[in-house]
C-alpha cells in the first residue's frame, strides 16, 4: 500500500543559479511541501544536518565542492537519504558515479520542466515509505542459515522428512518438480546426509549436453572411439564411484543413452564408449526432471522400465506459490547469503515488502526470488528493501522465465469494465461533480511517467499517445501545478 506525501515533507534544492531557484520553488509550492534553497554545498551541508529534509536536489557544478561531493558527504551522515543529482550535460561518468555513490535519480535540466514534479514526488512518496517502514524481525535464526534448504511449510517438512528416510539407503530417487523449485538442493540433501558424503556428489544436466557427446560424459571413452577423441576419458560414473551422481532434466536424456543407463541400473557395470572393459561402479543415483514422464512413456519418447527403476523413491517439490509461508524465510536466508559472498551489509526486509512477495505468483519459483533479491540487493539505496526494491516480473530463473505482463495481462482483461463500471458508480455517488475524463488523464498520465523512470518514449508508447503529445500534457499539467 503506498504512502501519501505528507504535507510536512522538505525539500532542499541545491544550485549555484538563483533564477533555477527560484523557477523550482515556484513549481513545487504547490505541492504542500517545504522548500528551502541553497546555492553553496558548504551551507548545503550544515542545513542537510540541521533541518534533516526528506529529498536533496543538488546540482553538479557547485562550489566549494562539487555535488557529487556533497551526494557523498550526505549519505555518509544518512545512508538513506534521498537526493537527487541534476546537471545542464548529463555525462555518462557524471551518471554512474552519481548512482555508484547512492544518488535517487540523475535528471539533466532540460528535462526537469516536463518531470520535476513527478520525480519529487516520487522520491518524496519513497522516503515516506522508508521512514514508516518498520524493519521485520528475522524469522530465522543464525543456525538455520546454515542450512542449503529453507522451509517451514508442511508441504516442505515433508520433503524433509523423505529425504531423512531415503539419505541412509542406496535405492534411487527421482525428484520432481517446476523448473527453479531447488530440486538439485534436495539431491545434496540426500547425499549429505548419507553414508556417502565422504565420497562425490556429481552433478550432470542431461540437457545441456549434446546427444552425442552424453553417452561419453557419463560413461567415458577409449582413445580412437570416434572423431576427437585424442586420449581416453574417464566418466562421471567411474569418477564417482563410492559417490552420488545427480542427474538432472532426466526427460531429456536420448533413448540410446537411456537404454545405457538402464542397464547401468540393472547391473551396476557398463563400458566405455569404444571399449570392450567391463567396469563395475558403486553409484547412487539422483535423478530430477520438470517433466511428466508417465507422459513422457505415453509418447514414447522416455522407457518406461527406466522410470520404474528410477523412481523407486518418489520426492516431489511443490512451487513457491504453494508454500507462501517459506517466502520470508527463502528471503532472509537468501539475503544472509548475499551479505556474506559480497562483503556487504545485511538488508533488512520491510514488513511492507514481505507483504508484496507474498501476493506474488513466483512464476520463476526459488530460482526467480534468488535473482531478484539479488538485483534488489545490488540497486538498493537505503538499508530497508522496500516494495520499489523488488522488481517482481522482471528477474526469472532461466527455465521459468515469465513476463509480468503475461501475469497481469489476463486479470486486466477481465476487470477493466468492472474497474470503469466502479468509476462511475462512484462518481455519480459523489454527485458527478467531478470531471471524469480530465482526472483520469491527469492520474494514468503522472503513473505512466513514475513507473516507466520518466522515459517519455516509453511513457507515451505505454499510453498510447505520441510523444509530442505527452509532452504537451506534461507542460499542460505541470504549468497548472504550479500556478
Amino acid at each position: 500500500m503506498s504512502i501519501p506525501a505528507p504535507a510536512s515533507q522538505t525539500v532542499l534544492i541545491v544550485d549555484s543559479e538563483t533564477d533555477f531557484l527560484d523557477w523550482a520553488r515556484h513549481q513545487l509550492k504547490a505541492s504542500g511541501v517545504k522548500v528551502i534553497t541553497e546555492t553553496s554545498s558548504a551551507n548545503a551541508f550544515k542545513i542537510f544536518c540541521l533541518e534533516k529534509p526528506d529529498l536533496v536536489i543538488a546540482e553538479m557544478h557547485l562550489r566549494p565542492s562539487g555535488g557529487l561531493d556533497l551526494l557523498a558527504r550526505i549519505r555518509a551522515e544518512s545512508p538513506n537519504a534521498m537526493v537527487i543529482i541534476t546537471s545542464a550535460f548529463g555525462t555518462t561518468q557524471a551518471v554512474i558515479e552519481s548512482m555508484k555513490l547512492g544518488a535517487f535519480d540523475f535528471l539533466r535540466k532540460e528535462s526537469l520542466p516536463f518531470s520535476m514534479k513527478v520525480v519529487v514526488d516520487t522520491a518524496l512518496k519513497a522516503a515516506a515509505e522508508l521512514r514508516a517502514a518498520s524493519p521485520a524481525k528475522p524469522a530465522l535464526t543464525v543456525e538455520q542459515y546454515r542450512d542449503d534448504i529453507v522451509g517451514q511449510s508442511e508441504a516442505m517438512q515433508s520433503v524433509f522428512k523423505m529425504v531423512g528416510r531415503v539419505a541412509m539407503s542406496d535405492a534411487p530417487v527421482l525428484v520432481t518438480g517446476e523448473s527453479g523449485c531447488g530440486k538439485e538442493l534436495v539431491a545434496r540433501a540426500i547425499h549429505s546426509y548419507s553414508e556417502r558424503s565422504k565420497k562425490s556428489l556429481l552433478a550432470i544436466n542431461c540437457a545441456a549436453i549434446p546427444e552425442n557427446l552424453l553417452e561419453s560424459e557419463l560413461f567415458g571413452h577409449e582413445k580412437g572411439a570416434f572423431t576427437g577423441a585424442a586420449t581416453q576419458r574417464i566418466g562421471r560414473f567411474e569418477q564417482c564411484n563410492g559417490g552420488t551422481l545427480f542427474l538432472d532434466e532426466i526427460g531429456e536424456m536420448p533413448l540410446a543413452v537411456q537404454s545405457k543407463l538402464l542397464r547401468v541400473l540393472q547391473e551396476g557395470e557398463f563400458s566405455r564408449v569404444g571399449g570392450n572393459a567391463t567396469i563395475r561402479s558403486n553409484v547412487r543415483i539422483v535423478a530430477a526432471t520438470n517433466r511428466n514422464l508417465e507422459e513422457a512413456i505415453a509418447k514414447k519418447e522416455f522407457r518406461e522400465d527406466l522410470y520404474y527403476r528410477l523412481n523407486v523413491v518418489g520426492i516431489h517439490l511443490p512451487p513457491l506459490r504453494a508454500r507462501v509461508e517459506d517466502i520470508r524465510l527463502l528471503a532472509e536466508y537468501f539475503l544472509s547469503r548475499i551479505a556474506n559472498q559480497q562483503h556487504r551489509p545485511l538488508l533488512q526486509l520491510s514488513g511492507e515488502a514481505i507483504r508484496v512477495m507474498e501476493s506474488y505468483p513466483w512464476p520463476g519459483n526459488v530460482r526467480e526470488l534468488q535473482n531478484t533479491l539479488q538485483r534488489a540487493v545490488v540497486l538498493a539505496t537505503s538499508d530497508v528493501l522496500l516494495p520499489k526494491d523488488l522488481p517482481l516480473g522482471q528477474v526469472a530463473g532461466a527455465a521459468g522465465q515469465a513476463d509480468l505482463a503475461t501475469i497481469v495481462a489476463p486479470v486486466c482483461a477481465m476487470t477493466v469494465a468492472e474497474a470503469a463500471s466502479s468509476l462511475f458508480e462512484a462518481l455519480c455517488r459523489e454527485g458527478g461533480e467531478r470531471e471524469l475524463l480530465p482526472w483520469v488523464e491527469e492520474d494514468f498520465t503522472r503513473r505512466a511517467m513514475e513507473v516507466t523512470g520518466n522515459n517519455q518514449v516509453k511513457a507515451s508508447k505505454l499510453l498510447g499517445i505520441t510523444r509530442a503529445t505527452l509532452r504537451k500534457r506534461l507542460e499542460r499539467l505541470n504549468g497548472a501545478s504550479g500556478e
